[in-house]
């Protein structure tokens, strides 16, 4: 790995540190051993929370009966019975994401604590770079899903109404102690985002810097921009690709770098499209832009709708254009 490294530090986007991240086949070192294994302990859950969010289609049927119908006790046990499970698993999704807040949590630390640089960090520590990789893909795979699943917002809204229903006529019903009131309203500030993976990780970065008050919030904004930088030169650059063994990690790699400039944007005070940004928008939708748009409108529109920062004022018209 270290001989990959070809640039230590930038001071422009011209001197982009420019060497070649292993998504496939980087293996922790004994130094990166501990945070790994915590880390991969968290990731091997979420192919199973993203395969069972895919096949999530909600109990739309039996809630529609039950509304049409208030009076037939049949239908209302029938929709209870249909969205408590349901419940249950958007509860197991919202514990996910607290996991996965304090895998992103160890990664921060170590991959911007001293004395190296960011880049240092992420050329060193390949290994858990590629777990950094792996949550982001995670993050916008879980929130694509979601946004595009109506399912989630209307089950879970049914189940609030019938359990305040219950409440009133002072009928207690099992699920709520699977589903406390505290509980369900942590999960419905969660559900309500309509990102709600990304905003956890925004959230956790943010923490992150302000618990780490003697880090520079350079350390964490950098690591974020460097980790942008690399994945574009990766993408732009042939004899980078074609050491990727399939266009699955070229899709996972386009997926990082979108996920990492919408987390900067988050974090970093002015954001990923101002001028004294230290990510080249231009660079990364032209690299986006150069692929089929079957593979890229979804995170094309990632930055168009999911960043902060895009309509300020200090966001070029050309990359205002770029993205319409």
């Amino acid at each position: 790995m270290g001989n990959l490294l070809k640039v230590l530090s930038y001071n422009d986007l011209e001197q982009c540190p420019t060497f070649f991240l292993d998504f496939e086949h980087a293996q922790p070192t004994e130094a990166e051993t501990a945070v790994w294994n915590q880390v991969n302990s968290v990731l091997e859950e979420a192919q199973g929370v993203l395969a069972e969010l895919q096949s999530y289609r909600g109990a739309g049927q039996e809630i529609r009966q039950a509304i049409q119908n208030p009076l037939d006790l049949h239908l209302q046990e029938e929709a209870w019975r249909a969205v408590c499970p349901l419940v249950a698993k958007l509860k197991r999704f919202y514990e996910f994401s607290l996991r996965l807040e304090n895998a992103l949590h160890s990664l921060l630390e170590a991959l911007t604590s001293p004395p190296f640089a960011p880049t240092q960090h992420l050329e060193r520590e390949q290994a858990l770079a590629k777990q950094f990789a792996e949550i982001l893909h995670f993050t916008l795979s879980f929130d694509e899903l979601k946004m595009t699943n109506p399912a989630i917002q209307n089950d879970f809204s049914y189940y609030r109404r019938t359990v305040s229903r219950n409440r009133l006529n002072n009928f207690q019903v099992d699920a709520e102690s699977d589903v406390n009131n505290e509980m369900a309203n942590r999960m419905s500030l969660f559900y309500a985002d309509a990102t709600p993976m990304l905003k956890t990780l925004s959230n956790a970065t943010t923490k992150f810097v302000s618990e780490n008050k003697s880090l520079p919030i350079e350390d964490t904004t950098d690591c974020l921009s460097t980790m942008a930088c690399v994945c574009r030169v990766m993408l732009e650059t042939p004899g980078y690709r074609s050491r990727f063994t399939s266009n699955e990690t070229l899709l996972f790699c386009m997926r990082v770098m979108v996920g990492v400039i919408i987390l900067y944007d988050h974090v970093h005070p002015v954001g990923a499209f101002a001028k004294t940004s230290k990510i080249d928008m231009k660079g990364c939708i032209k690299v986006l832009k150069d692929q089929p748009s079957t593979s890229t409108e979804g995170l094309l529109n990632a930055l168009r709708y999911t960043t902060r920062h895009l309509n300020d004022d200090t966001t070029s018209k050309q990359i205002r254009a770029l993205l319409q």
